[in-house]
């Protein structure tokens, strides 16, 4: 049985990179009919948030894919306590009772890598009891094998096999002087706990993966598969990072700029994965049939964006074809959002006249802005006046145009013909005729179609604003 977890820390925003772990841990559970784990690895007391936590669920909830099974790590330290000591109970721990001051200076005369203090490592068990007896503190350290030659080994679903000595690994910590895990600890007794068959995660932590393929073997666990993921770096090479890159690494500004979330998850997959015949555009069912380690690319994935432009413009392109071709009651709702207070019946009629002309939701806010305003915002007069004409030319079509939008009925066919019709009584291009009106009724020249624009603004809303504009000339 697959069984896979995605193990976010509360210590800050949803990063891009970890909502595509979750999506390839969420994709590769589904191809195989498994299970999806949230598990929220939330022992360090000390950089936790509320804030970081809500981001987590509100990103995760955003992109719409769920999880079957939910954990809180902070709720099981005592399981963790336990596989740490039956480790020790088996002399593959030791306490160590080095101050942490004493241990920081120690380090740092260490001529290479600090390893362990030998004092603490070869103390005796009746010494090293009464100690803790007395109350003193201590970290338990694990006990790196330092009598062997035979390398820490394991395969790699993507990397392939992977293999380092004892003798360049230190003895870490698996329990703190105040006896809660550490990372190392927790995240181990949890993933055998949980029965999590792939432990799918960012190659950023290859390295921790000797540590823990030693806690899984002291544990007498059968060690799970792992995979490790390329990274997400910016355009110059170096790791996303929002202290560096700012917002773009943050899922919600993805969200609160317009992204569809289908979109979003499209995009990630494409970033370290392709699937085999190199589609781009790809609905969830196809990328959950499609999904397998095969397809993970060894090296780093680039999202491009410049300080003008904080999107991929592939990420861009994907969203503006969903929103193309999604259903246009769906869009609407989607729209919504983005414009305060406007009414869901109108939107329902704006959508479809924006639909080829948006890339982003929030588009909408510039795209079809004059469709929920009383009133229009201050424009250039000479934006009236028709191509090759002038003013005159822009006050006898708007005035024949008040009188033809009297009385015509307020539909596609019949403004059409009405407008034409006046073109040609005014001896003018539609062009000339139309331009004046478009002004006039959406506050610049680049608008939706206008018999469709007029339909939806209505009467009294069109003639509102060809009064004004015939009082700007």
């Amino acid at each position: 049985m697959v069984r896979v977890r995605f193990a976010p820390s509360p210590t800050g925003f949803l990063h891009i990179g970890s909502a595509r772990t979750f999506i390839f841990n969420w994709l590769y559970a589904r191809h195989n009919n498994g299970t999806m784990v949230l598990r929220i690895d939330d022992t360090d007391v000390d950089r936790n948030t509320q804030a970081s936590r809500d981001s987590i669920f509100d990103g995760l909830k955003w992109l719409d894919l769920g999880w079957d099974e939910l954990y809180h790590q902070s709720e099981r330290i005592e399981l963790h306590r336990q596989v740490a000591w039956k480790i020790f109970e088996k002399g593959l721990a030791y306490r160590d009772f080095t101050p942490a001051s004493a241990e920081s200076d120690t380090k740092e005369r260490s001529d290479g890598p600090w390893l362990f203090n030998p004092a603490m490592r070869e103390l005796s068990a009746e010494e090293s009891q009464r100690r803790a007896d007395a109350g003193e503190p201590f970290v338990l350290r694990f006990r790196v094998p330092r009598d062997s030659s035979h390398p820490v080994e394991f395969r790699d679903a993507v990397y392939g096999a992977q293999s380092k000595l004892p003798a360049d690994i230190e003895d870490f910590a698996l329990l703190r002087s105040n006896g809660l895990p550490t990372y190392h600890m927790a995240s181990c007794a949890d993933d055998i706990d949980l029965n999590i068959s792939h432990i799918i995660r960012g190659q950023d932590h290859l390295t921790n993966t000797f540590k823990h393929v030693l806690i899984f073997e002291a544990a007498g666990a059968a060690l799970p598969t792992f995979a490790h993921l390329p990274l997400l770096i910016a355009p110059e090479g170096s790791k996303l990072s929002k202290r560096k890159h700012g917002p773009v690494v943050s899922v919600t500004t993805y969200r609160d700029a317009g992204f569809l979330p289908h979109a979003f998850v499209n995009f990630l997959c494409l970033l370290g994965w392709s699937p085999k015949d190199n589609r781009e555009q790809m609905a969830r069912q196809e990328l959950t049939d499609a999904f397998s380690f095969e397809g993970i690319n060894h090296s780093n994935a680039v999202v491009n964006f410049t300080d003008q432009d904080p999107f991929d413009p592939k990420a861009v392109w994907l969203n503006a074809e969903l929103i193309r071709t999604m259903p246009v009651e769906e869009l609407a709702k989607q729209l919504l959002p983005f414009v305060p207070n406007a009414e869901p019946g109108k939107m329902l009629q704006v959508a479809p006249l924006i639909q080829e002309r948006i890339k982003l939701l929030k588009d909408v806010s510039t795209a079809a802005d004059f469709f929920f305003l009383d009133e229009l915002p201050p424009y250039d007069s000479a934006e009236l006046i028709p191509q090759k004409g002038d003013a005159p030319m822009a006050l006898a079509v708007l005035e024949r145009a008040r009188d033809v939008l009297s009385t015509v009925e307020f539909k596609h066919d019949a403004l059409d013909q009405a407008l034409r019709a006046a073109a040609q009584d005014l001896k003018i291009k539609p062009g000339q005729m139309f331009q004046p009106i478009r002004v006039a009724v959406c506050g610049r020249k680049n608008a939706p179609p206008l018999f469709e624009t007029l339909e939806v603004l209505g009467r009294e809303t069109t003639l509102k604003r060809i009064n004004a504009a015939l009082a700007l000339l």
